[in-house]
């Protein structure tokens, strides 16, 4: 059983009542019941970012017994070959490390990703698991 890495955006829909809320939440239900939900630093950046305190957020979230997992050297060898991958073919600079880092965690410690945007994780990190609305419905 593989963890799953849940992306900000996940959890501002469910918080903030997102445009796919119902899908977030359902699908965090899901796969809470079979599967170890988890959150690394970066995503705990952007979700904290939208909290004035950490005890708030902590308390926002503290029913999803989520597993905090620390970013490896690896990790972020891998997230700056991805990007530097992307930068090459034309992508802007704004915005997008964090994306990388979470896909790379993702693929190289072997962690799924739940996820509303899959695009650039799928094309930078072909080998990752990633679960969005056009792959579970």
């Amino acid at each position: 059983m593989t963890s799953v890495l849940v992306d900000s955006n996940i959890f501002f829909d469910v918080m903030f009542g997102g445009v796919a809320w119902g899908w977030s939440a359902e699908r965090l239900a899901e796969l809470g019941a079979t599967r170890q939900l988890a959150v690394n630093p970066v995503i705990w950046a952007e979700v904290g970012a939208s909290f004035g305190a950490q005890a708030e957020l902590d308390r926002s979230l503290e029913g999803l017994m989520l597993a905090k997992l620390p970013i490896s050297f690896d990790v972020a060898f891998r997230a700056g070959q991805a990007h530097r991958a992307y930068r090459h073919a034309g992508g802007q600079r704004e915005r997008t490390l964090p994306d990388f880092l979470v896909g790379a965690h993702g693929e190289v410690e072997r962690h799924a990703v739940l996820t509303r945007d899959p695009k650039r994780y799928r094309s930078y990190f072909p080998d990752l698991e990633i679960i969005s609305p056009d792959t579970h419905p």
